[in-house]
Formats: structure tokens, C-alpha cells, sequence
């Protein structure tokens, strides 16, 4: 069985979690993972894969 993990999903998770635990965060979870989708996207490691 091989698992094929990308970046943005694992960060996509991680930001809803904080979400739910702290819903003052949201503005700053927001932009975090937008900074972070942003930086993956625009250096290409959007198409890395961890197995």
C-alpha cells in the first residue's frame, strides 16, 4: 500500500483543527495557510510527494 501525501492538504487539516480548538484564530489561520499554499505553489513543491 503506498501513500501518497502532498502539502496542502496536511496544512488544509492542520488549519482546520486550529480553527476548531481556537475560533479566534481564524483571520490569522486563514492567512498562514494562505502564505503557506502561496510559497508552496510559486517554488513548485506543490508537486513534491512524501511516501
Amino acid at each position: 500500500m503506498n501513500l501518497h501525501l502532498t502539502i496542502a492538504p496536511v496544512v488544509a487539516l492542520i488549519a482546520g483543527v486550529l480553527i476548531l480548538l481556537v475560533p479566534r484564530l481564524l483571520s490569522y489561520t486563514v492567512a498562514i495557510y494562505l502564505i503557506v499554499i502561496g510559497l508552496v505553489e510559486l517554488f513548485g513543491a506543490g508537486s513534491y510527494r512524501f511516501v
